[in-house]
Order: C-alpha cells, then structure tokens, then sequence
C-alpha cells in the first residue's frame, strides 16, 4: 500500500525517538531489530542515530531542553554508536584525511564536536580529537606534530567563539596549507568569512561535506 511505512523506516524513526526522549531500552530493541533484518549498521548511525541527536539540539536551542537533558540523550546516543560502530564494515571506509578537532579555549560544550567527531570518524577520516576547553598553543602544537589536512574549532558560546579567531591567525601565520573549519551555535558564515576560516559548517552533515570539500580541493592541489 502507497503510504505505508517500511520497516526499515519504521526503525530509523525508532531510533531517532530513542535519543530524543534519552531511552536506553528502545535503542537496544531496535538495534537488535535492524541487525536482526541484515540493514546497513552504517545508515541506522546516519540516518537513525545522528539526525536524532540533531534533534536534541534543536530543542536545546529552543530552551526546551536543557545541559542535563543533554548529557542523557548524548548517553543513549554513545551506547548506540558503541554497538553499531562495531557492526560497521570498515574495509569500506576509505580514508579521507587528517583531522585535529576540539573546542575553544573556556568552552566545555562538546556535544556538537562529539558528534561532528563521530560523523568524520565514520566517514574515513583519521581524528585527533583534544576534546574541550583547548589553549590555542594545544591547537597549534598538536597540528606541528601530527600535519593535518583540517582542523576543525568548535564554540558554544558568544563569550568563547572569538577565540578562533585568534587560532585561525596563527594557523595562518605558520600553517597557511592547513584548513581551518569552524561551527557551533553562535558561529555564523559571515563571521567565519571575517576571521579567514576555510570553511564553516552550519550543522553535522553540513560539516560533514565541507570537511569532504575540503580534502577535494587538498587533493585537485
């Protein structure tokens, strides 16, 4: 019948919900039913997991949720993530890339940059993640030692995000070859266009292509 829903659908949807309202039991059985039925671990982690995170940061934005509300749902995602990830064929992902990521000096919001994380982890690209509240000099050192094609700033706050600003200066100033691609809640294009960022992601998939843009414009030279 036209309109009915499709099992697999069914289960995506299951698993966006289960973020969203932070249910353990509900990921878990929904899990075990996708794996059950032989789909994609892979699509249930993009199409099922992530968009439901990205749910949850809607509604925290909107003040409907707030930090503890988040650190639950962020929990149901990691444990789901923990049991798809291991499913996930990775002779198909092929590498990408280099990528130092981690949010600003004063911040401690990583949620974003966890998921962000996690979408380049799955995608092929080999992460060096330094986690929150990064001294610019961490950001700086770490590219020195490991060479990365990006780096990727992360901000939650007004308070916090001007900090990338200084970070893509120096970055500019001794790594000109390196990408610089920012995001988070109060970063806009504009401002990432001011500061001299290579690139700006508006959300996680939009991240996601600009870091992929990114390493094609590394790659065409």
């Amino acid at each position: 019948m036209s309109g009915t829903v499709s099992l697999e659908q069914e289960l995506l949807d299951k698993l966006k919900e289960a973020v969203v309202f932070f249910d353990e039991k509900q990921m878990e059985d929904a899990i075990k039913q996708w794996l059950k039925n032989g789909y994609d671990p892979a699509v249930a982690i993009f199409n099922g997991l992530l968009p439901g995170m990205e749910g949850v940061g809607k509604l925290y934005e909107d003040q409907v949720y707030f930090i503890p509300e988040m650190l639950l749902c962020s929990e149901v995602l990691y444990r789901g993530l923990e049991i798809l990830w291991a499913m996930v064929d990775k002779k198909k992902v092929v590498s990408k890339g280099t990528v130092v990521i981690g949010v600003v000096n004063g911040d401690i919001h990583d949620i974003g940059k966890n998921i962000v994380k996690i979408m380049l982890d799955i995608s092929g690209f080999h992460i060096y993640d330094l986690g929150r509240d990064v001294p610019f000099e961490k950001f700086i050192r770490t590219a020195e030692m490991v060479k990365p094609d990006i780096v990727c700033l992360s901000a939650m706050m007004t308070t916090t995000m001007f900090e990338m600003r200084k970070i893509i200066r120096m970055f500019n100033e001794r790594n000109p070859g390196i990408r610089i691609l920012v995001g988070g809640a109060p970063v806009s294009e504009k401002f990432a266009r001011q500061w001299g960022a290579s690139g700006y992601g508006e959300d996680v998939n939009h991240a996601l292509q600009m870091a992929v843009s990114l390493m094609n414009q590394i790659k065409a030279g």
